[in-house]
């Protein structure tokens, strides 16, 4: 019995196995989300020094610093964390959240990350079943949740993610596991071009740009993996998102509502509400309305 047939006849293994990788790809997110807006700005400060023809001030560190180096460490006493105490979820209950070397609390966010990732999945694997359309949405779900992460505390809606995420879409649709190729192109033009007509036309009427080119691409993937018939839900969407959200952080922060705020993490879970549901939603929607 190979792998596949063994997760078709026991359902218990199925989710179980899920669980386990989507924990692990949690903790992962966790190291992508951390240090990729680092590793970006270190090149961008290095193509800036290149370009005035500068030299690297010596004080400047040098260490190699990417996804795998340095090994991850405690920020305050510099300790490397061991393997023991890298395992998703079970190793932050055993250090009851503190570091075991200087005992500092551990921020609670990478168990709720790791804890997200898995809850999400779960939803994907209930919903699609042991087929390749399980594997597609997951790839695309914990990207989406990884641009969410990285927006939500930068800003910032990297092309390292974003272009592969399109690309990834687009490959995808060739065997129609979601939709036709047709779809697809169509979605990604539709996608990318709404939101930049949107961007333009408000920078001419208010002379201030109302979001960024990363929320182009972003929603030119989502198009590429949902179709273009899909977009018109996932803005309506990301848009009532958004003004929950907005309003609640108002409301229970006090945040100032002239401070910008990231629109990626509404088009993800967007997308992700119409991966799930979006069927669903739109034949509602089209009988309430008589049609």
């Amino acid at each position: 019995m190979n792998i596949i047939q063994a997760l078709e006849s026991s359902s218990l293994f199925f989710y179980v196995s899920i669980t386990f990788f989507s924990l692990l790809v949690g903790s992962f997110l966790n190291v992508v989300v951390y240090r990729l807006p680092i590793m970006l700005q270190k090149g961008w400060r290095q193509e800036c020094l290149n370009f005035l023809e500068q030299e690297v001030s010596e004080d400047e560190p040098s260490d190699i610093f990417n996804l795998s180096h340095p090994r991850s460490r405690c920020p305050s006493c510099k300790r490397p964390i061991q393997a023991t105490e890298n395992i998703p979820i079970l190793s932050y209950l055993f250090l009851k959240g503190r570091c075991a070397g200087c005992n500092i609390s551990i921020s609670a966010r990478y168990p709720i990350v790791e804890l997200s990732t898995a809850i999400l999945s779960i939803l994907i694997a209930f919903q699609f079943g042991v087929t390749l359309q399980t594997c597609v949405a997951l790839v695309f779900t914990w990207t989406l949740f990884c641009l969410t992460l990285i927006d939500f505390d930068t800003q910032l809606l990297p092309d390292n993610i974003t272009l592969p995420l399109l690309w990834f879409g687009l490959f995808t649709s060739l065997f129609n596991i979601f939709i036709s190729p047709e779809q697809a192109l169509i979605g990604a033009l539709a996608g990318y071009l709404s939101l930049w007509s949107v961007f333009w036309l408000f920078k001419l009427a208010t002379g201030k740009e109302g979001m960024g080119y990363g929320d182009f691409k972003l929603l030119a993937a989502i198009g590429a993996f949902l179709g273009w018939q899909m977009l018109p839900l996932v803005i309506m969407l990301s848009a009532f998102v958004g003004a929950v959200i907005g309003l609640t952080l108002i409301a229970v922060n006090g945040r100032d509502k002239n401070v910008p705020m990231p629109f990626g993490p509404y088009l993800s879970i967007a997308a992700f509400i119409a991966l799930i549901w979006g069927s669903e939603i739109n034949t509602a929607y089209l009988q309430f309305v008589g049609l």
